[in-house]
C-alpha cells in the first residue's frame, strides 16, 4: 500500500504542509489558535487525503495502466493488490480525512 500511494512523496510534501501551518499560526495568531492536537489532525487529514486520491487514481486508471508497458507493473495491474483491497484502503483513508476534518471544524 505504501508503494502504491507513493508514501515517500507524502513524506516529501509534509514539511511544506507543516511550514504552511507555521505561517498561518504566525500570520493569523489573533484569529486562529494552533494546538499540537490541531497540528496532528492536520497532518492526518493531509496524509489521508493524499492516500485517498492516490488510491482512487490507481483504481480509476487500472485498465489503462494494464495496457501501458510503463505502468503495467503497478500494484493492481500486476496483481500485487486487488481492486477491492485498494477500494477498501481508499474508503478508510476518506473516513480518516472526514473524521479529522470534522474534529478540526465541524462545518468542514
Amino acid at each position: 500500500f505504501l508503494r502504491m500511494i507513493r508514501f515517500s512523496h507524502t513524506l516529501f510534501a509534509l514539511p511544506f504542509a507543516v511550514a504552511q501551518l507555521a505561517v498561518i499560526a504566525v500570520r493569523y495568531a489573533d484569529r486562529v489558535t494552533i494546538t499540537w492536537q490541531n497540528s496532528i489532525l492536520i497532518v492526518i487529514a493531509f496524509t489521508a487525503m493524499r492516500s485517498f486520491a492516490m488510491a482512487a487514481n490507481r483504481l480509476i486508471d487500472r485498465e489503462i495502466d494494464a495496457r501501458n508497458p510503463r505502468t503495467a507493473n503497478r500494484e493492481i495491474p500486476a496483481g500485487k493488490l486487488s481492486a477491492a483491497a485498494v477500494g477498501t484502503f481508499g474508503v478508510v483513508s476518506l473516513a480518516a480525512l472526514l473524521c479529522s476534518a470534522w474534529l478540526l471544524a465541524p462545518i468542514a
